[in-house]
């Protein structure tokens, strides 16, 4: 009921949360204060409503502290913002994660090297998962790194190239979230962030996705192109040139052998 008014013990009942957490999340600033009456304070439905969202956000791995900022932001429009934090968090791409315990990791990078599992958590390629599971976020560059162990490239190696493309590609990351920023949210905080227009920031947040990688796709095929090109150019005249120097020092070694062979005739 829109008039509905529940004690502190009834709210907690009705949402699965304890009173003390009711407690700090208001101490936090993640829930209004009650209404007091007397010495009881009294809550609504828009406090049932906001302990669901904080609930939902929590369950997408958003942090208490930044459940709030969003909450504030919001301006408590609870249905969008969660649309939106999930437009946000949706991956780029549709690979799966593997999930698998350290003896099944330590097969897969063929190494037991702590500081190597480490780094490779450092670059968000591994995430552990308690105490013993541990999350393949990218099947597909743990693949790119096995095959180029079959270049005798060491796992070590492997990782400090997949760091280097990651600083690159976080460059690139950081393009597309500035033009996110500046040409849609940006404009949309300016104007108050209007409760009806979080469906249009969150759906140019969609459609932001796949320009981003269709966009960064095209580019580095050109640019792997040009770089193939010219660095095979450079083998190939490398080549040439010494191939010219061969034919010429032969020659030059002919021609001095025939100096040879006319001052002796001379002599003779």
């Amino acid at each position: 009921m829109a008039d509905e008014v529940l004690t502190i013990d009834e709210l907690a009942h009705r949402t699965g949360m304890t009173a003390r957490n009711i407690r700090a999340h208001q101490s936090r600033g993640l829930l209004p204060p009650p209404e007091v009456r007397g010495r009881t304070g009294y809550y609504g439905p828009d406090h049932v409503v906001r302990i669901e969202l904080i609930k939902e956000l929590q369950a997408e791995g958003f942090s208490l502290d930044l459940i709030r900022r969003l909450l504030e932001t919001a301006s408590g429009s609870g249905s969008e913002v969660l649309r939106f934090t999930r437009a946000l968090r949706e991956p780029f791409g549709s690979e799966e994660p593997e999930v698998m315990d350290a003896v099944d990791l330590a097969n897969r990078f063929n190494s037991t090297d702590a500081q190597l599992l480490q780094r490779a958590m450092d670059l968000g390629l591994v995430r552990p998962m308690g105490d013993t599971l541990f999350e393949m976020t990218s099947p597909r560059l743990v693949r790119a790194g096995e095959e180029l162990g079959k270049l005798d490239i060491s796992l070590d190696e492997a990782l400090e190239i997949f760091a280097r493309i990651r600083r690159h590609a976080d460059s690139v990351a950081k393009i597309f979230v500035g033009i996110f920023l500046e040409a849609v949210w940006k404009p949309f905080e300016a104007a108050g962030r209007p409760e009806e227009r979080w469906g249009e920031v969150s759906d140019t947040l969609e459609r932001l996705r796949p320009v981003a990688n269709d966009a960064l796709m095209a580019v580095f095929q050109l640019a792997m192109n040009n770089a193939t090109e010219e660095a095979f150019g450079r083998e190939l005249s490398r080549m040439g040139h010494a191939a010219e120097r061969v034919v010429d020092g032969g020659a030059e070694h002919r021609g001095r052998g025939r100096g040879r062979s006319r001052r002796s005739s001379r002599r003779r």
